[in-house]
């Protein structure tokens, strides 16, 4: 009679002990090695790890971005639902305690030894072509540059087939619940909320800071009759906000100036906005930020920042966001965006927290990368395509389960005396909006 040798545990299962020795308990979703074995939960979505590739990667980076950088080259995939994956990987860690995976030489050790007999040891992979690469001082002027340039030059032909026909990239204003209220709607009612707040008239100076692709610059010029001074850090956008302005003819209320906030000249503008372009100013930099917004505007003028927001323990953007879409960007909580535009001598007079709009923006701009997934690969290739998948997804769960916000803060440069000029209730500012 003879015994039966026992089975020798999968690459999966020995992944998968790593994984929750790692982590501090069991794995949120099941998953698939390169050999073909499993382990986990049965039921959900798997994550596939294709090649040793991806754990020598998460080796030499482990948490968020190593897990990114396997990702977006096709290392490591989900298979079904991204979004449940992600959300009961964030669940597990929100209820069961998982936290980041340790770096001290014990538990490096035990990796290192389980990469040796998996085979997956080896040289540092390189980043993946898509991940950017910045030089210079923090927030100088070149590197801002070169920040916005990574992510909003990529090519207007790709933010044409993502966005709408607003070409607005920033929260919509989801201002009805009927069915046929589009995305396009709500950026449009988004513009006119902005317009409103600001009390717009014909022939009101607005300055555009970070003006993007020309939506609120335009909308405000066509429908508000305003004179705008648009300016933006990305040539792709300032060209394509040009060629917008003399399709419409507006040249004689639009000046586009491709420039650093830091540059602007003049002042006396009766409104000044920037729409999700704090992010990008940095830290240390916001209080001068702060202080040009004061200055730029004329007294008893308005000012608005429609801006993200994340809680004391989570500044900054995160690994992934600041890697591969916004290199240098710090979202900071509300309260701190308050309190600094209040010290630069602006009075903060209504904020308004935007965060389930966006939950439904970004979730509008996913299902277009989908719809569209063929023509994304072929205009940006597939790594940039799967960089947009994660973080259209990732950021949708990031709002809806609160770990990310956007607020709107209108804040006036009150008089001398005091006087804000502004009236005492905003009885306009939300009247008829869905049909806008």
């Amino acid at each position: 009679m003879t015994t039966a040798r026992p089975t020798r545990p999968g690459t999966a299962h020995r992944l998968a002990a790593l994984a929750e020795e790692a982590l501090g308990g069991a794995l949120p979703v099941r998953l698939r090695a390169w050999d073909g074995s499993e382990a986990g939960p049965a039921a959900g979505p798997v994550l596939v790890v294709r090649s040793r590739r991806a754990l020598r990667r998460l080796l030499w980076e482990p948490g968020e971005l190593g897990l990114a950088q396997a990702y977006v080259t096709g290392e490591l995939d989900f298979e079904g639902d991204l979004a449940q994956g992600l959300r009961a990987m964030w669940a597990a860690a929100r209820e069961r305690g998982l936290h980041p995976p340790r770096t001290a030489l014990a538990d490096r050790a035990r990796a290192l030894g389980t990469a040796a007999r998996l085979g997956a040891l080896g040289p540092r992979p390189p980043a993946p072509a898509s991940q950017a690469r910045l030089r210079g001082g923090l927030h100088s002027k070149a590197r801002d540059r070169a920040a916005i340039s990574h992510h909003y030059d990529l090519s207007n032909e790709f933010y044409a087939l993502l966005l709408d026909e607003t070409m607005a990239y920033s929260c919509g204003y989801w201002a009805s619940d009927d069915p046929a209220f589009t995305a396009a709607d709500a950026q449009r009612a988004k513009l006119e909320l902005i317009c409103r707040k600001l009390a717009l008239e014909p022939g009101a100076r607005l300055l555009d800071i970070g003006c993007g692709w020309g939506s609120l610059t335009l909308y405000a010029a066509e429908r508000h009759k305003a004179q705008v001074t648009a300016v933006t850090l990305a040539a792709e956008q300032a060209a394509y906000v040009r060629e917008q302005v003399r399709e419409r003819g507006l040249a004689h209320r639009v000046d586009v100036v491709c420039q650093d906030y830091r540059d602007i000249d003049g002042g006396a503008y009766d409104a000044v906005a920037t729409v999700e372009m704090g992010e990008h100013v940095g830290d240390a930099e916001y209080p001068a930020f702060a202080a040009a917004l004061h200055r730029l505007v004329r007294p008893q003028g308005r000012v608005l920042v429609q801006q993200m927001s994340r809680g004391r323990r989570a500044p900054g953007g995160g690994a992934f966001i600041e890697a591969y879409i916004a290199p240098d960007m710090h979202m900071r909580p509300l309260g701190a965006t308050v309190s600094l535009l209040e010290e630069a001598g602006l009075e903060v007079r209504s904020v308004e927290a935007l965060r389930e709009h966006y939950v439904r923006t970004v979730s509008a701009w996913h299902r277009t990368l989908e719809d569209r997934w063929d023509d994304v690969v072929k205009l940006v290739g597939v790594e940039t395509a799967r960089v947009w998948r994660l973080y259209l997804i990732g950021g949708a769960l990031a709002f809806e389960e609160a770990r990310m916000g956007v607020d709107q803060i209108l804040s006036v440069r009150p008089t001398a005396p005091g006087a804000a000029g502004l009236p005492a209730t905003p009885t306009t500012w939300y009247r008829a909006m869905e049909q806008s």
